[in-house]
Order: structure tokens, then C-alpha cells, then sequence
């Protein structure tokens, strides 16, 4: 039975990177994921790097999502707000099923912490239809 959780596990996080590795121009790379206290979810660490000019669409989480920006300049737009321009240091919240989009629009290439608080039984990623 655990190596059935395991398999079960493995290819969630496996799968949960899909969609941003299908996308050219941006890396997603897990740190990190624990089930925490809150029944029914856990939290999930990604560095995400992003290459100049490559953006991410409209999408949202099951949860809430905790961005640093640790290089390079995007901008993050989230649905109904003005989009918001942020370099290393800083720092942005996107609320639970918020959708929201990231682009970087620097020179080089822009990196970002996501730490994810999220629904351990859906996916981590919805893009907008």
C-alpha cells in the first residue's frame, strides 16, 4: 500500500510540472512538497525561471500561491487588477483560485520562489480557457 501512495505521489509531482515544462521558454524546478496540518492540503516549493520575453497565461491553484522574485524583473497580472512589475526582493500573494499571469520583461533571465498552499486532490494548475 505505500508503494502504491508512493507511485501515486510521484506522479502527481511529476505531472504537476508538466504544463509549465510543455511551455518553451520556462523551467519549473520542485524543491520541495509536505501534506501539512490543514486536512487535505499540503505545500508545494517550485523555483520557476522564466526566459526574456516568455510569459505565463492567465492560470490559477487550488490555493493560495507565495511568490519572491529572486532575479530578474516580470510582471504579474492578476485577473480584475492592474498588472504589478516586480524585481528581485520582492515579494506577491495570489489568493486562492485568483487567476493570474507572469511575464518577464527583462533582458535576462527572471527566477521566482512559489511556495503553493494547496488542495492535495486537484490539480496545481489551471490555465484559463
Amino acid at each position: 500500500m505505500k508503494n502504491l501512495i508512493f507511485t501515486i505521489g510521484l506522479f502527481t509531482t511529476l505531472m504537476s510540472g508538466t504544463a509549465y515544462a510543455q511551455q518553451s521558454g520556462v523551467t519549473r524546478t520542485d524543491l520541495q512538497r509536505h501534506t501539512i496540518e490543514a486536512a487535505g492540503y499540503e505545500t508545494i516549493q517550485a523555483r520557476i525561471d522564466l526566459e526574456p520575453g516568455t510569459s505565463v497565461g492567465m492560470h490559477s491553484h487550488p490555493g493560495e500561491e507565495v511568490i519572491y522574485v529572486l532575479e530578474g524583473i516580470f510582471e504579474y497580472q492578476l485577473e480584475g487588477e492592474k498588472p504589478v512589475v516586480l524585481k528581485a526582493g520582492e515579494v506577491l500573494f495570489v489568493p486562492a483560485g485568483r487567476n493570474h499571469s507572469a511575464k518577464n520583461i527583462g533582458k535576462v533571465k527572471a527566477s521566482e520562489l512559489a511556495t503553493y498552499i494547496v488542495r492535495k486532490d486537484k490539480p496545481l494548475l489551471l490555465f484559463k480557457k
